[in-house]
C-alpha cells in the first residue's frame, strides 16, 4: 500500500508509491516514443491495459478496438484505490495511508497524434472525459482532491509518448491548492467580496500586454509573476470554482483554446516538452471563492539548486515577451540556458 508523508516543517506532502518503480524502463533504453507495436495505448492492444472505465466508441463493445478515447486504470498507480484512508501521527511524523485513484485517459487510438492537431471534435471529447471521469470519481468521500494533468515528452515526465493525460485522485488536498484558497480568502475579505481571479483578468484585459488569446469564455494569458519561460494559463471569465462546474458550451470553448495554444507553442517552440494541469475546488466542502483554471508549463529550462533551495525561479524570459511571441508579433529569440 503506497503511503503518504509529510514534511517535517511544511505542508508539503510526499507520495511513496513502489508501483511506480516497475514502469517500463523506456528513458533507459534509447525507444521511448519509438515503437507503437508494443504501446498498451495503441488501438488493439487493449488487452494490455486494465478494462477499461470509460470509452468512447460507436457501438457499445468494452475493450476492444474502434473508440477515439479510452479510460483505463494505471497499470502502475501512484495511489491504490482499495481500503479506507487512515491518519497516523505524533509530534513530528504525520502519515496518511495512500488510498486513492489514478487513471490515463488515452486522448487518440493513433500513437503519433498531437493533441494541438487533432480535430475540434476529439479535443472536445478529452474534456468531456476528464470531466466525467472527474464527477465519478468526485462520489468517493474518501478523496479530496482530484488532480487532472498531462506530461508531454521526456522532460516533462511522460513515460509513454502515445497522447494521454492522467487523473489522480487522492485522500490529501495538495499545498499550492491550500495556499490559493489561503489567497483567494485574504483577497476576498480586502477587497469587499471580490474574486482574485476575476480581478486578475480585469486588470490583465486593461493592460493587454500579456493576453495571448481570447474566446467567448475563455482567456489565455502568461501570468505577471511566470516562474518558468511560457508558462500559460487558461482562466475562464465566469466565476466558477469546480471543473466539473462547467456548462457544454464553455466545455467546447475551453478545449478549442486548449488546442489553439498548445498549437502555438507546438510551431514557435518546436513542439516542447511541456506539463499541463487543472487547479480545481476540493471536494469536499466547496471552495466557493476559488476560481478553477488551467495552468501550462513548458519545460524550457532546467529547475536548478538555486530554485530547489528558495523555492524562488529564474526565468529568463519576461512574461510580456512570451506573450508577443505567442501572439505571433515577435520572433523568438535564442533562449539562454
Amino acid at each position: 500500500m503506497p503511503e503518504l508523508r509529510k514534511d517535517y516543517v511544511s505542508n508539503t506532502w510526499v507520495v511513496f508509491s513502489a508501483s511506480r518503480a516497475q514502469r517500463p524502463g523506456a528513458f533507459r533504453t534509447g525507444k521511448w516514443g519509438t515503437d507503437p507495436s508494443d504501446c498498451p495505448f495503441c488501438a488493439g492492444h487493449e488487452d494490455m491495459t486494465p478494462p477499461e472505465v470509460l470509452a468512447y466508441r460507436k457501438d457499445g463493445s468494452a475493450n476492444g478496438p474502434g473508440w477515439w478515447i479510452r479510460c483505463v486504470p494505471n497499470k502502475y498507480p501512484a495511489l491504490e484505490p482499495d481500503g479506507r484512508v487512515h491518519r497516523y501521527g505524533t509530534e513530528l511524523f504525520h502519515r496518511v495511508t495512500g488510498v486513492g485513484a489514478h487513471e490515463i485517459v488515452v486522448e487518440t487510438p493513433d500513437h503519433l497524434d498531437h493533441l494541438s492537431k487533432l480535430s475540434e471534435f476529439q479535443v472536445g471529447a478529452i474534456v468531456d472525459a476528464y470531466r466525467a471521469r472527474y464527477v465519478e470519481l468526485v462520489r468517493d468521500k474518501r478523496f479530496k482532491y482530484i488532480l487532472i494533468f498531462k506530461n508531454h515528452g521526456e522532460r516533462a515526465g511522460a513515460s509513454n509518448s502515445h497522447p494521454h493525460s492522467q487523473i489522480i485522485a487522492m485522500p490529501i488536498v495538495p499545498r499550492r491548492i491550500t495556499e490559493e484558497i489561503r489567497a483567494l480568502n485574504r483577497f476576498h475579505q480586502s477587497s469587499n467580496g471580490a474574486c482574485l481571479f476575476c480581478r486578475i483578468l480585469e486588470a490583465e484585459g486593461t493592460e493587454d500586454k500579456r493576453i495571448v488569446s481570447r474566446n467567448e469564455s475563455f482567456v489565455c494569458l502568461s501570468p505577471y509573476a511566470a516562474r518558468f519561460p511560457f508558462e500559460t494559463w487558461i482562466v475562464p471569465t465566469a466565476h466558477r470554482a469546480a471543473f466539473e462546474d462547467v456548462p457544454d458550451e464553455e466545455r467546447t470553448q475551453f478545449a478549442r483554446i486548449l488546442r489553439d495554444i498548445l498549437g502555438r507553442m507546438d510551431g514557435i517552440l518546436d513542439n516542447p516538452a511541456f506539463n499541463y494541469y487543472i487547479h480545481t475546488s476540493p471536494t469536499g466542502g466547496r471552495a466557493t471563492r476559488y476560481h478553477w483554471h488551467l495552468e501550462i508549463t513548458p519545460r524550457l529550462a532546467e529547475t536548478a539548486g538555486f530554485e530547489r533551495g528558495t523555492d524562488f525561479y529564474i526565468n529568463p524570459v519576461m512574461p510580456e515577451d512570451a506573450a508577443a511571441i505567442l501572439r505571433g508579433q515577435v520572433k523568438l529569440p535564442d533562449l539562454p540556458t
